[in-house]
């Protein structure tokens, strides 16, 4: 059985998906951008700002699930420029303490909205 999670602290979902499907222990995060929940609009002008702004609205939906940051048991990371993989890497590895989930990286030609970061997770309780 699946529940939709749903939060205002998150931006509303910019297409045909949920902000996060929790299955009984499971909570998968659709991937993320740097939208303002309020304005709708990308926060941030550099990746690693972009990157805060995506670990905002994930902490929110996490939040609302029940869930923390420990939970997080993978992520894939989406950059627009692999060349900032390493200011990412440095605003991702604060937001982790301790053991850290197993993680993809991948840069791709464009994310929604011309972001330069985008983030989705799965975690478990």
């Amino acid at each position: 059985m699946k529940k939709i999670i749903s939060t205002e602290k998150a931006p509303k979902a910019i297409g045909p998906y949920s902000q996060a499907v929790k299955a009984g222990n499971m909570l998968f995060i659709s991937g993320q951008i740097p939208l303002d929940p309020v304005t709708m609009e990308i926060a941030g002008k550099t990746a690693p700002e972009q990157a805060e702004a995506v670990f905002k609205n994930l902490a929110a939906i996490l939040s609302e699930a029940g869930y923390g940051f420990e939970h997080v048991v993978k992520t894939t990371v989406y950059l627009k420029d692999m060349g900032d993989f390493a200011a990412v890497n440095e605003v991702y590895a604060r937001h982790f303490s301790g053991d850290f989930p197993a993680r993809a990286a991948f840069a791709v030609a464009a994310l929604p909205r011309n972001a330069l970061v985008e983030i989705e997770a799965i975690a478990v309780i």
